[in-house]
């Protein structure tokens, strides 16, 4: 366990998730809340066809990939941009000096094609590889790639504070990128291959900020097409992509299509290959249609109940405990998630990095509920408001269950409907009771995660719930410079069942990504960010 005050004479400062420095929903409420649907499986009309069939392409047999999605992107800009309807987009156009592994627990070489850290932990030096060119056929230099990482640190209200702890990138020639941090820093290289962290030209290749990320250009295996708003975007191959024979298609469109059976219908009907997100409700039946492939990848998405703290009674531990208690998680995998989840030990998540699955999380058991409310400041109950989100029907069923579990114990739980983009503002703002929310994670390491949750000087306010442990801080801030796993991972099994005990959540469910598509679909995965490579896609 390294020692804090022997490393640098000041503290490490704090990320600030810029989620909650803008007005849009955070990329992680992005994710579509539909994605759990309850609702019924119902045939709609058979919607038009998206695009047209070609031949040909660098690599696998050509062809156009239609990927069908409820909602549309919101920009193309790396830097300020967290929805995931425009990262799994932009991500196939921007690279990385590493990538994430595909089972989500480490980095490998991408633009850089080795790594190494200094014996101080101060350093790392990175080679680039060699014959990499934008999509305007300009090579890659390290100059790219000091104006991408500064770029993107000193953009404020977007990203910035994935580099907080950057503070030099420095290019000793063409093809050598070196990058100093302040301090010993363990989550570098995992930051390093954060989105913001694309690698676009220096100077955006003459043109203004603006105009760039309008068409932008990048190293990635697609290019930039076309954006019809609220309809699709279609980005088409990189014909000089250095990854040899690939992409394995000539175009990629995502296309809007906001009702979940007209989506199933085109994947079925053969207008789209792909289908994101389709209710879970809907999946055993998805998987009985002939030439239709359905697949949950492990993902790192957590659900849990937010409990403000700045409100009373929800700073008497007894309560959260008392409510985390009375959750029944597991009817709520069966009701709600139709089985297709688990329910949630920690506030980390089984594929994350350092999760503990021997955390002892607070289990359903009402008898131990009665007993921790006994103990607390209310021991009668309480009435108390839950911020729904409506017109959602997996934040409609938790709070349903849960308001019939407090019920039991004496409390009174009302609800009350806001629509999605109120209730964030609400919470973020701390100007609520009680709501559900859930987290994705962006990296292979737990720190932006374990920043948000439980530091809140970080700008995340504790996961919104004012949570305010100066232990667990000092702990996690003690992960941030531990290099050694082991240790590492001693630190978050300490600040997991540390945190878990403090119910400053209620842990409620981890859930899988769930995609359908057509059997002719080859090479799909999702990583466990929601992230995908779609230059490995044949049809």
């Amino acid at each position: 366990m390294s020692d804090q005050s022997a490393e640098a004479p000041n503290p490490a400062p704090t990320r600030i998730p810029a989620e909650l420095r803008v007005p849009a929903i955070s990329r992680r409420r992005m994710l579509q809340l539909g994605a759990l649907g309850v609702g019924a499986f119902a045939a709609t009309p058979l919607l038009a066809a998206c695009g047209s069939s070609s031949s040909g392409g660098s690599g696998g047999n050509g062809g156009d990939l239609v990927i069908v999605r409820a909602q549309d992107s919101v920009d193309m800009d790396k830097t300020m941009v967290f929805s995931n309807a425009s990262l799994w987009v932009y991500q196939q156009m921007y690279e990385c000096l590493v990538a994430m592994t595909d089972d989500g627990q480490g980095v490998k070489p991408w633009l850089a094609e080795s790594y190494q850290m200094s014996p101080d932990n101060l350093t790392c030096t990175l080679k680039l590889r060699q014959g990499v060119k934008f999509h305007n056929g300009q090579p890659l230099t390290s100059a790219d790639v000091k104006f991408s990482i500064d770029e993107s640190s000193k953009t404020h209200g977007g990203w910035e504070f994935i580099n907080s702890a950057i503070k030099e990138v420095s290019t000793p020639d063409a093809s050598t990128v070196v990058v100093t941090t302040n301090y010993p820093w363990a989550p570098l290289l995992a930051d390093l291959s954060c989105p913001n962290n694309g690698i676009v030209p220096k100077d955006y290749g003459g043109k203004s900020k603006a105009a760039f990320y309008a068409a932008p250009v990048a190293t990635g295996p697609f290019r930039w097409d076309t954006w019809q708003k609220g309809n699709l975007i279609r980005l088409k191959k990189n014909p000089t992509y250095w990854q040899p024979g690939k992409p394995g298609v000539d175009t990629v469109t995502w296309k809007v299509v906001p009702d979940d059976n007209s989506r199933a219908i085109q994947l079925q009907g053969g207008q789209a290959q792909i289908n994101e997100a389709p209710p879970f409700s809907s999946i055993s039946q998805l998987k009985a249609q002939p030439g239709v492939q359905v697949d949950l990848f492990p993902s790192t998405r957590t659900d849990y109940i937010l409990m403000n703290q700045n409100k009373t009674p929800y700073a008497d531990i007894h309560v959260r405990r008392a409510i985390s208690y009375a959750l029944d998680r597991e009817s709520m995998v069966k009701n709600i998630l139709f089985g297709n989840g688990q329910p949630a030990n920690s506030f980390m998540m089984p594929s994350a990095p350092y999760y503990d699955k021997n955390c002892q999380g607070i289990t359903y058991n009402m008898d131990k509920a009665r007993q921790e409310l006994a103990q607390s400041s209310v021991p009668h109950g309480f009435t108390t408001t839950y911020l729904a989100m409506s017109g959602d029907s997996v934040d409609s069923a938790i709070a349903q269950i849960l308001q019939a579990s407090l019920k039991e114990l004496g409390i009174t739980m009302n609800i009350q409907n806001v629509d999605s983009s109120a209730q964030h503002d609400l919470t973020t703002k701390l100007d609520y009771e009680i709501a559900h929310s859930y987290w994705t994670m962006d990296l292979a390491d737990p720190d932006e995660l374990v920043q948000f949750a439980l530091d809140p000087t970080s700008g995340g306010h504790s996961f919104d719930t004012a949570y305010n442990n100066p232990q667990l801080i000092e702990l996690l801030h003690q992960a941030q410079r531990e290099f050694d796993k082991g240790k590492r991972q001693t630190l978050y099994n300490q600040i997991q069942q540390q945190a878990a005990d403090s119910a400053f959540l209620g842990f409620l469910f981890y859930t899988p990504f769930p995609y359908s598509a057509s059997d002719k679909v080859k090479g799909f995965k999702v990583l466990p960010t929601g992230y995908y490579h779609l230059e490995d896609v044949t049809l």
